[in-house]
């Protein structure tokens, strides 16, 4: 019996989500629901830290699956299906976001410079010391407000790059942007939310410390 090749659990993965969105493709819809099943947590965080709104970022997930069953025949497998899903899922966010502030485009370019050069060259881990003082379930709910609160541009790549844990390379994908940009962003994303949780543990700090 010959031996199969060994291949890595990440190889694996890749290789059994092409099976079902090739699946998909020829009109298996029970395929398209194990992809669905697989993904739809992860689009509706997505969708809410962008929307803030989890009503919004349920009608984002059922449009972004929706367009992109749609448009299964133009998926070139270029990417990861999840990366290409994001795209689709983000772009529906931003769209939401849109229609609600009627008098401001949203934007993922709006007033960000991309440019390497712009980056600070010495910069400490983005997360603040104070987190060991907390127990996990206050710090994730602090975490997550502290998140809603950055500028749309940032809290997207923050959340692709660093909650879902995109590579830098597909959440550059996902959002049409160059590598350089997504790296700018992450960067300036952790200084805010840093910046930020920093300022909000020394009110805190100060409070407590009150007679």
């Amino acid at each position: 019996m010959p031996t199969l090749p060994i291949q890595s659990k990440g190889t694996d993965t890749v290789s059994e989500e092409l099976a079902l969105v090739q699946a998909a493709q020829k009109g298996d819809v029970s395929a398209f629901e194990q992809l669905v099943k697989r993904y739809d947590r992860s689009v509706f965080r997505i969708a809410q830290h962008i929307t803030r709104n989890q009503e919004d970022a349920e009608d984002v997930v059922q449009e972004a699956f929706l367009k992109s069953y749609e448009k299964l025949d133009q998926f070139q497998e270029q990417s990861k299906f999840y990366t290409w899903l994001v795209r689709i899922a983000v772009n529906e966010a931003l769209m939401k976001l849109r229609r609600r502030r009627t008098s401001k485009t949203v934007s993922l370019d709006e007033g960000v410079q991309t440019e390497e050069d712009s980056m600070p060259r010495e910069v400490a881990d983005w997360a603040p010391n104070p987190e060991q003082l907390y127990d996990r379930s206050e710090m994730k709910e602090i975490l997550s407000k502290t998140i809603q609160g950055l500028p749309t541009s940032f809290r997207t790549v923050f959340v692709l790059r660093d909650v879902e844990g995109l590579s830098t390379e597909e959440t550059a994908q996902a959002l049409d942007l160059s590598v350089p940009a997504v790296k700018s962003r992450l960067l300036r994303a952790r200084l805010q939310l840093r910046e930020r949780l920093n300022k909000y543990f020394k009110k805190k700090k100060g409070g407590d410390e009150q007679p």
